[in-house]
C-alpha cells in the first residue's frame, strides 16, 4: 500500500500571498501613531506623524506582495476589468505615489528643523510604498481586462473606445 502523496510544497507565490496580510497589522499601527497626537493635545505631532507615515508606506508596500491574479472584492474586480476605470485608477496611484516622494524630498532639502527632515522623509517611504502598490495595480490590470483577446493583446476597437 503505498503512502499519500505530501501537500504540494509552498510555493513562493504562496508564500508571498500570506506575506502580504502583514500590511493590516502595519496600517493599524500607521492609524494609531497618526491618532496619537489628538489624545496628547498634538504634543509630539510631527514625531508621531513621521512614524504613521513610515508604518503605512511599509504596509502599503506589504501589498504589493498579493497575487496579482487575484482580486480582493467585487469592487476592485469591477474597476480593473473595466479599461477606462482601470487607466483612472492607475492615473491616480500613480499620483499618490509621485507627490509624497516630490515633497518628501524638497521637504527633505528645505526643512530646517530635524522633526521636519524626518516627517519629509516619511513622505518619501509612503510615496515609495505607493510605488509597489502601483506595480501590483498595474499587474492585476492586465490579469484582468475584459478587452483582451484571447491572444493577451488587446481588442484595438475596445482600447480606441477606452
Amino acid at each position: 500500500m503505498s503512502k499519500p502523496a505530501d501537500p504540494a510544497p509552498l510555493g513562493a507565490r504562496q508564500l508571498f500571498q500570506w506575506l502580504s496580510y502583514l500590511q493590516y497589522p502595519a496600517l493599524l499601527v500607521a492609524f494609531a501613531y497618526a491618532a496619537r497626537p489628538l489624545f496628547n493635545g498634538m504634543e509630539g505631532m510631527l514625531d508621531a506623524y513621521n512614524s504613521a507615515l513610515l508604518y503605512a508606506g511599509v504596509g502599503v508596500g506589504m501589498s504589493s506582495l498579493q497575487d496579482p491574479s487575484k482580486t480582493q472584492n467585487k469592487v476592485s474586480k469591477r474597476i480593473w476589468q473595466d479599461p477606462r476605470r482601470g487607466r483612472l485608477m492607475l492615473w491616480l496611484i500613480s499620483a499618490q505615489a509621485l507627490l509624497p516622494i516630490v515633497l518628501g524630498l524638497v521637504g527633505a532639502a528645505l526643512a530646517t528643523t530635524t522633526a521636519l527632515s524626518q516627517l519629509a522623509l516619511g513622505l518619501v517611504a509612503f510615496g515609495l510604498g505607493m510605488i509597489g502598490l502601483l506595480k501590483t495595480a498595474i499587474e492585476m490590470r492586465e490579469h484582468h481586462r475584459l478587452d483582451k483577446d484571447a491572444n493577451g493583446g488587446t481588442d484595438p476597437a475596445l482600447e480606441a473606445a477606452a
